[in-house]
């Protein structure tokens, strides 16, 4: 009987280590996964939006937020992505996976700027999207201090860029109407 014990013993602490390394082999693929130019912006494109969100939670990791979790759903009040900054502060992140050709619209805009600090309690609030913002959905945004980052912000951020350190450029980076234009002459399809 305690021979058989042993063996039962044994098998399940494999079973478990087994398990155990699987775990963290997984969570490290994932993470380096999003290490810097692992990714182009191509890349983020042929995601689903649901890879999306779980992407950027992957990008907050990267910068040092904690607790970090992904909504996944529809209904969450637009908080795809709630997270503690490493400074304390808590992170709400809104994600559109739009085609680049497209733009946030300011009604996408209105909807989260309603729910991310009062419902939501944000410190800091991210709206992340694939594509532009229109003027009146990039305005808001800066008139309620909401980062707004915008396909080219997007790719800075990809790249290695932390998020803190774009935390000031909110309204910045979508070029002229001339550099719009070209951008969106590209994507066309």
């Amino acid at each position: 009987m305690a021979a058989l014990s042993g063996v039962g013993g044994a098998v399940w602490w494999l079973w478990r280590t087994d398990r155990l390394v699987r775990s963290r082999d997984r969570r490290w693929r994932e993470e380096d996964a999003i290490r810097v130019g692992r990714r182009s912006l191509a890349e983020v494109d042929a995601m689903s939006w649901q890879d999306f969100e779980r992407y950027v939670a992957g990008l907050c990791r990267r910068d040092g937020c904690t607790d970090v979790e992904v909504s996944g759903k529809s209904g969450d009040l637009g908080a795809d992505v709630i997270a503690t900054l490493p400074d304390g502060r808590r992170l709400v992140v809104q994600c559109k996976h739009y085609a680049p050709h497209r733009y946030v619209p300011s009604g996408d805009m209105q909807k989260f700027i309603g729910t991310a600090w009062l419902h939501h309690k944000a410190d800091v609030a991210v709206f992340a999207a694939t594509c532009p913002f229109s003027r009146a959905a990039l305005a808001l945004a800066v008139q309620h201090g909401v980062l707004a980052v915008h396909r080219d912000l997007l790719g800075a951020w990809n790249t290695g860029t932390p998020l803190q350190a774009m935390l000031p450029l909110n309204g910045t980076g979508q070029g002229d109407r001339a550099h719009r234009k070209r951008w969106k002459d590209t994507y066309r399809f």
